[in-house]
């Protein structure tokens, strides 16, 4: 049993975790390393296994005039100061942990590199420089896999193995630092913390519940729905998770009996959970800014040749009938499969109610939010027409929000997800544009084309197995951007080698991108935080990932053959 000093402290740290996901602070992306959904995971799980007891009195976790959340526990005073250590009864017993790489990760991501290197025969048709690039390149996924070092950290020493082993120039390792998808990536982790920062967020999905809220289906769809709206203007599913809709769900909950580790959380937080998590998906499949990898993937197809006209309105016309029809089946699915115990949740509108009364009216940090949000989608939407790249459109905003102070450049420092992301993404960018100038994925492109034409499989045929590869891959990975990064030009090649329409291959698979952030725990940075909630069980997210994944599989061919015919795509 805990000591009440530790319970004070662990408060002290729940309270921190929280605000720190009320304030944007370490939101990052919803794919952005397996690293942090690791750490998310291990620092959410930690708190859940405290034996606090939930407040006499719960409804939804309330802004007050500083902005802060109050986090209270029956069992210890609240600490005036948030605590960073969980003390144990003996100090002594505390051991340092190991700092430095992880020495078997480290061998195993090094020895892939070196074993194709020095050991598998070089085609004849590869280039020693295409080949040793590979080779690093490989090791380097590996690291992203198996975590040696921080995901930035292995990322850097696999760019300083390119120019150490003057396998590429300076010039050519840094080249993808300046792309402009990347610096657009960055500035929406910005954006989200404004959304998280101001509140908007949390007032969009309360509304939702007041109007929505009289049973735990209307419920979950007043959730889902919810996030789907305010997703194109807020681009990081973590941050959608952590900074608004797991700490309404969580109070829902606490209010219903429903609490995390315990026989309770099947009367309504599992379900809650659950859905919030496998319909996310399709919510960042809805629209091209509502998740950073979707931009990194048009970027990637542009290289192989594969333009898409009007990106932001073309990718939304593909993917709304398939993304709309898989997101609102998603919940009564999850209602048949995994119902809660808890039917009726009548007080939840009327919690809702009282919530937007505490919030008081809408503030000016939040008008100009909107106002913003709006211009920005609007420049998207009309860019081309307009010669307005996206990634301008989206500085103009972010100045926005600085000049007029919603937010201000400590905000934007303190966002460390953001400046990690520039750093290992812009890394994994420009060794894959760097193997497909050298011609390598070409090659490995060309060579399974002609496996697949040895089987006698028309294009439709090679699409789904080329698909279906690519989807189950994700087991292995704990990033979706890092996935996006390892293998979408590749497969990108081979649905091109293989006969498949270049458009419908290009968004086919970005779409996909998004719909395997749910197969498990660690799939997404999400996932870990939706997982360290404490209301799922670790079977139950492999079993009804498995589940919810076949259904969209099926909801995405048959709509999406239907409908893309109609767009004439093939």
């Amino acid at each position: 049993m805990p000591t009440k000093r530790m319970v004070a402290n662990a408060a002290g740290n729940l309270e921190a975790l929280v605000r720190k996901s009320r304030d944007g602070q370490g939101i990052g992306d919803g794919n952005a390393s397996s690293g942090r959904s690791i750490d998310a995971l291990a620092e959410l799980r930690s708190f859940s296994r405290l034996s606090c007891s939930p407040p006499r009195q719960v409804g939804f976790i309330s802004r007050d005039s500083s902005s802060s959340r109050k986090i209270s526990c029956s069992s210890a005073p609240e600490p005036s100061t948030p605590a960073t250590v969980i003390e144990a009864d003996d100090p002594k017993s505390l051991k340092k942990p190991l700092e430095g790489a992880k020495p078997l990760p480290l061998a195993i991501s090094v020895s892939v590199g070196l074993i194709l290197r020095f050991l598998v025969p070089k085609p004849a048709a590869v280039s020693a420089q295409a080949w040793q690039l590979l080779s690093i390149f490989l090791s380097t996924i590996t690291g992203l896999v198996l975590s040696p070092l921080p995901v930035g950290a292995w990322a850097f020493v696999g760019l300083t193995t390119t120019v150490l082993t003057r396998t590429l120039s300076f010039a050519s390792a840094f080249s993808a630092f300046t792309n402009d998808v990347i610096w657009l990536i960055v500035i929406s982790f910005f954006f989200a913390r404004g959304f998280v920062k101001t509140g908007l967020g949390d007032r969009i999905a309360t509304y939702f519940v007041k109007w929505l809220g009289k049973s735990t289906l209307g419920l979950s769809y007043g959730l889902t729905v919810s996030e789907a709206l305010i997703a194109p203007a807020m681009p990081s599913t973590t941050a959608r998770a952590g900074g608004v809709f797991l700490p309404i769900i969580n109070s829902l909950s606490l209010s219903a009996g429903s609490r995390p580790n315990d026989k309770s959380s099947s009367k309504l937080g599992a379900y809650l959970v659950q859905t919030q998590f496998q319909a996310a998906g399709n919510s960042s499949a809805l629209f091209l800014t509502a998740a950073a990898q979707n931009l990194l993937c048009l970027k990637l197809a542009e290289e192989l040749g594969v333009i898409v006209a009007n990106p932001w309105v073309t990718w939304l016309k593909v993917a709304i009938v398939p993304a709309a029809l898989s997101l609102l089946s998603t919940p009564l699915l999850l209602y048949k499969l995994y119902p809660p115990e808890i039917k009726d949740t009548r007080e939840a509108p009327a919690m809702a109610e009282k919530k937007l009364q505490q919030m008081g009216p809408v503030t000016k940090s939040e008008w100009v939010m909107v106002s913003t949000m709006l211009l920005a989608v609007t420049l998207w939407v009309l860019g081309d027409k307009l010669g307005v790249p996206s990634v301008v459109a989206a500085m103009l905003g972010l100045s926005i929000l600085l000049v007029l102070g919603v937010l201000n450049w400590d905000d934007c420092l303190s966002e460390k997800s953001a400046w990690d992301t520039l750093a290992w993404f812009a890394v994994l960018v420009g060794m894959a544009s760097q193997l497909t100038s050298l011609g390598l994925v070409k090659w490995m492109s060309d060579s399974v084309a002609k496996v697949l034409a040895s089987f006698s499989l028309s294009w439709p045929a090679a699409f789904g197995v080329l698909q279906g590869s690519y989807f189950l891959i994700h087991y292995l990975f704990a990033s979706q951007t890092g996935h996006v990064g390892a293998l979408y030009s590749a497969f990108l090649a081979m649905h091109l080698a293989a006969g498949v329409p270049g458009v419908l291959s290009a968004l086919a698979l970005a779409y996909n991108t998004n719909l395997f952030g749910a197969l498990t725990h660690y799939s997404s940075g999400q996932a870990a935080v939706y997982y360290g909630a404490g209301y799922v069980e670790l079977r139950d997210i492999f079993k009804y990932g498995a589940i919810v994944a076949l259904w969209n599989g099926i909801v995405w061919t048959v709509s999406g053959a239907i409908w893309w015919k109609i767009l004439g795509l093939y």
